[in-house]
Order: C-alpha cells, then sequence, then structure tokens
C-alpha cells in the first residue's frame, strides 16, 4: 500500500486508523499532500473531496453529528484553516466531535514572508477542547505521540472538537512503502458524575414542589428511554416544554413554547401560574427567547441542569449541575422521586390544546405566506425523515408547527449562524443515509450555495427553499422600517433565485408562488428520484411579517 515518506504524516494517519476515525473530509491543497496521499490510499479510510474549506468542515459535522462519531478534515496551510472556524465553533457549542487536521510550514518559514503561511498555532484555541501542535523533528516521535493520543481521546471522551497542527518540510509528494507504527493510548470511558449531597438537595426539592418545569433543549432522536418520558408525562406536578429540535415527543407534552407564552401575555395571573417553583433542564441549546425572558424574569427558585458535558446558567439561577446523561440521573435517582399531586400539568395541557386550535383556525383563513406555507411543509413530510433546517426564520416557523413524532429534526444552533446550514445537511444525508429534507430560507442557502458543488449528495436529499426575498426576519423583529438604510443594510432585498444553481448541479428544480401549486407539486417531491430535488417556494416579502404578527395578536386575545 503506497503511503507519505514522511514519518509525522504516518503518525497522523495511523493515529486516526487506532481511534477508529473513518470518515475524512479532504480540502484539496499541496501542503497537505502527505495526508492526502496516506487517507486517499488506505482502504479503511472512507474520503470525500470537498473544495471550499467552509463547506468541507459543515460536511464533515454534518457526518458527525449522525454518526455521533469524530469525522477529520484537512486542509493546507494558510487562510484555508480559518474557514473552517465556523463550523468548529459550532462544533463547539453543539457537543459535535469535529476534528480539524491543518497542514503547515516548518516554524522556522513562519513570519519570514514565505507563501501560503499564517500563524496557524492554536489559532483554533478559542473554541478548542485540545490544541495538538506536533513536530517536524524526528526526535519529537514521542510527543507526537502523546499529543496525537491527547488530541483524539479528548475528541472522543469530550464529544468536543479539537485541531491537530501538523508541520512539514518538502519534498511533499513522496511515497514508501515502509510502515510507521503509532503507539496508541485507548480513549477512556467518561464517568458520570452525580454529587450525593447536590442529589439529596434536588430530591427534597424535586419532592416538596408542585409545580415543576422540565425544558429540554436540543436532543437526538431517542435519547431519552421510555420508561423515563412516562414518568414525566404521568406526573401531575411535571409541566414538560419541548422545541421541534428537541426530538422528544408525547401528548403530555407542550411543544409549543412560543405560543403558550404569548397567550400568557393578555392575564398578568395567567403568566403568575406558569412560573415554576423548580426548573429541570437537560439537552442542548433552546431557540426560544421567549422562554429565557420569561425564567431570567421571574427566576425559579432551584434550577437543576443534567449535561453530560457542561452545565449553563442560561436563567441566571442555576442551583447545581449533574456531569451526567439524562437516563443515568433518573436510573440514579427516579426511584426517590414522588409523584405530588398538582393541577399544574393540567392546567397547561388545556391552553395546549386551546392554543392549537387558535392556531389552526388563523392558518386555515391567513393570506399566502410563510406562516401559510410552513403550515403546509409539516404536514407533508414523509415519515422517518431527517429534517435539516436552517436558522433564522425557518427555525423560528418551525417551533410553531405540529411535528411528526417519526421526524429527526436538526438545526445548527450551537452559534445559530445561517452558515453551513445546507453543507451540514448534506453531511448529515451522507451519514445517516437516510432520505433527508433541508428546510431553508433565501439568505441561508445563497450563503451556503458552495455547498452544491459536491458530488457526495444522495438522490434521496431534498431542499426546500422559501425564497422572501431577503431577511424576512427583520421585519418581525423591534426596527423602524421606515428608515431608509433598514431594506438595504438589513432586509438586503434581491431577486436571486435558484434555478441555474439547480442546472448547474443537476438537481431538478420545481417553483411555485401560490399555495394550489405548492399542493400540486407536494404530490411526488418525495417520491424516488435519480437526482437530488429542491423545491423553490416564493412568498410575499412585505406581507410575511404582518400575518405572523397579527397571528400572535390572536393568541392574546
Amino acid at each position: 500500500m503506497k503511503r507519505p515518506q514522511l514519518k509525522l504524516a504516518q503518525y497522523v494517519i495511523e493515529a486516526c486508523k487506532a481511534k477508529e476515525i473513518k470518515h475524512i473530509v479532504i480540502s484539496p491543497g499541496s501542503r497537505n499532500a502527505p495526508l492526502t496521499i496516506g487517507f486517499a490510499n488506505n482502504p479503511y479510510f472512507t474520503c470525500y473531496s470537498v473544495v471550499d474549506e467552509r463547506c468541507a468542515a459543515f460536511f464533515a459535522l454534518g457526518i458527525a453529528q449522525q454518526t455521533k462519531q469524530p469525522v477529520a478534515v484537512v486542509c493546507t496551510s494558510g487562510s484555508a484553516l480559518l474557514n473552517y472556524y465556523p463550523a468548529f465553533s459550532e462544533a463547539f457549542y453543539s457537543n459535535i466531535p469535529l476534528v480539524v487536521i491543518s497542514a503547515d510550514r516548518p516554524t522556522n518559514k513562519i513570519d519570514i514572508g514565505d507563501g501560503q503561511t499564517i500563524r496557524q498555532v492554536n489559532v483554533l484555541a478559542n473554541h478548542s477542547a485540545y490544541n495538538a501542535n506536533l513536530s517536524d523533528e524526528g526526535y519529537s516521535d514521542k510527543s507526537n505521540f502523546y499529543e496525537l493520543n491527547s488530541a483524539l481521546n479528548t475528541a472522543i471522551e469530550q464529544q468536543l472538537p479539537v485541531h491537530i497542527n501538523v508541520p512539514f518540510e518538502e519534498p511533499l509528494y513522496l511515497t514508501t512503502e515502509e510502515r510507521f507504527l503509532f503507539d496508541n493510548i485507548p480513549a477512556k470511558q467518561c464517568s458520570p458524575i452525580i454529587n450525593e449531597a447536590k442529589a439529596l438537595e434536588f430530591i427534597k426539592h424535586w419532592n416538596a414542589s408542585a409545580k415543576k418545569m422540565v425544558l429540554v433543549g436540543v436532543l437526538p432522536p431517542n435519547s431519552v428511554e421510555a420508561e423515563y418520558v412516562e414518568r414525566l408525562a404521568k406526573d401531575p406536578s411535571v409541566l414538560v416544554l419541548t422545541e421541534t429540535t428537541s426530538n422528544l415527543h408525547h401528548t403530555h407534552f407542550t411543544p409549543y413554547i412560543d405560543k403558550l407564552l404569548t397567550y400568557t401575555e393578555k392575564d398578568p395571573a395567567l403568566r403568575e401560574a406558569l412560573r415554576p417553583d423548580l426548573l429541570l433542564t437537560f439537552g442542548g441549546l433552546v431557540v426560544s427567547k421567549k422562554i429565557k425572558q420569561f425564567l431570567r424574569g421571574i427566576k425559579p427558585s432551584y434550577h437543576y441542569n443534567i449535561d453530560l458535558h457542561q452545565g449553563y446558567d442560561s436563567y441566571n439561577c442555576l442551583t447545581a449541575h449533574f456531569k451526567v446523561d439524562i437516563n443515568t440521573f433518573f436510573k440514579k435517582l427516579g426511584h426517590y422521586l414522588l409523584v405530588v399531586p398538582s393541577t399544574y400539568q393540567q392546567q397547561w395541557l388545556k391552553v395546549k390544546n386551546e392554543i392549537q386550535q387558535i392556531h389552526l383556525e388563523y392558518v386555515a383563513d391567513a393570506p399566502y405566506s410563510d406562516l401559510k406555507v410552513y403550515s403546509e411543509l409539516f404536514a407533508n413530510i414523509p415519515n422517518d425523515y431527517v429534517v435539516q433546517i436552517s436558522n433564522s426564520s425557518a427555525i423560528r416557523y418551525a417551533q410553531l408547527m405540529k411535528a411528526n413524532p417519526s421526524l429527526q429534526v436538526f438545526c445548527n444552533r450551537g452559534t445559530s449562524g445561517i452558515d453551513g446550514s445546507m453543507s451540514t445537511a448534506i453531511g448529515a444525508a451522507v451519514g445517516s443515509a437516510k432520505p433527508t429534507v433541508l428546510i431553508t430560507g433565501d439568505l441561508s442557502f445563497f450563503y451556503d450555495s458552495n455547498a452544491l458543488w459536491n458530488r457526495y449528495i444522495p438522490n434521496n436529499f431534498r431542499v426546500i427553499l422559501i425564497n422572501n426575498q431577503g431577511g424576512g426576519i427583520f421585519r418581525i423583529l423591534p426596527g423602524d422600517k421606515a428608515d431608509p438604510n433598514f431594506e438595504y443594510f438589513f432586509e438586503t432585498p434581491h431577486k436571486l433565485t435558484a434555478e441555474h444553481f439547480c442546472k448547474m448541479y443537476d438537481i431538478a428544480y420545481q417553483v411555485t408562488n401560490n399555495i394550489t401549486d405548492l399542493q400540486k407539486v407536494m404530490v411526488d417531491f418525495y417520491t424516488p428520484s435519480v437526482t437530488p430535488k429542491l423545491l423553490e417556494i416564493h412568498t410575499p416579502r412585505k406581507i410575511n411579517d404582518k400575518v405572523l404578527l397579527k397571528y400572535f395578536e390572536v393568541l392574546k386575545k
């Protein structure tokens, strides 16, 4: 088997194999040639070539999101590495084990005016769980083994991104049959930590609280064992609030957080009735700004966070963080938790049903708009699809819709950026091998349009592009819409369409601009095809915000 002649390159490749990192996304370049040669010629690895580095990193992130295993992304020296940073920071806040391997010039070539050099050492440190800066000196083998083991084990154990910087001196393209072995130190399994004193306090507070709110953030599907889902659902003192990205469903759970909080704005007494004595949170970051404002304002007496990695004091009232997964937490403490008599859950389940009836009546009579379109879309996604949603308006509209429990919903909520949504979705489709649909706004789509410059897009991949000709969310947010600079600098209206992108990349293209045509198109949009499909839906830019704002006003009344 052809291997790079440079020993350091072989160490990196052998390290990845020893840690069972199989997916390698390579951004073409010269300085990383030894790594490219080694990875591409080793049948153990599945290698992908993605030219645009920003797209490559998000593509790798999407694969890691679905496989829950580290995925490596490899680049040349210079600014190429910096283009990995958006996906790297998303991985940091979303607990995704992205492994960035950057080729570099030798140390003596940095800051002397040599080409394609920047200060790469520790350049991702603010969002990296480990920074391995390898040495190209032969006597440093022991140090390199230590650094590689530490970096890759950190990614595996902590489910966080790491950076490995690898300096190479020319010649770069020479190969050998000789194999240099890597001294592997296996990763350890993380041990859950439940502090006994804190656990006793939690049990006491839980059993004394008649109003307990459980708020669930981003969760992979099937994260919570059915036994514990039922336990929460059947406790009358527990109100479980979920989001579309929580992937947690039960008829006794409330998935309409923003609608619920808007409904309570009409009556201070109703809002006070919602205030919990105890707040329990688990899962990743939460989309709803309303729930953050509500909880920061009323500050529950106790807030306990359950998270295997890190506990955020998101509501400025954190009592304790248990560094453990939610199933282990309930397994260890569940039999001590009592069912407390209460009307708390029942009161808000009645409100949930009333809100949903208001929603259905309003949407049925609403004019053609984003709200109407999203309602139609979520009613027609086939069972068992992976649904990727872009940020900004798309994920917020998704929170208002009833989600099919068989769907698996994802969104890059770590940093909540519009960059990389499509690249992530394509990577997720590759990583899961399941039918996948991306629902995206126009700015996010065009921002990441190089994602389609990718030969690995499966034929069962679908894109739904809601094109409202600009940043429609800015028409909803507070601000002076009459200001002459509003459209130009905030909303950024445009007349772009995806039609020619689809022609260029051989993607089946359909377009609609009314609800009747949309309903007709949806009949065969998800049927099997020999190419991916994109459906572009044009909506009225200056009507969408009015329809949505009136929707919330109706909820208040």
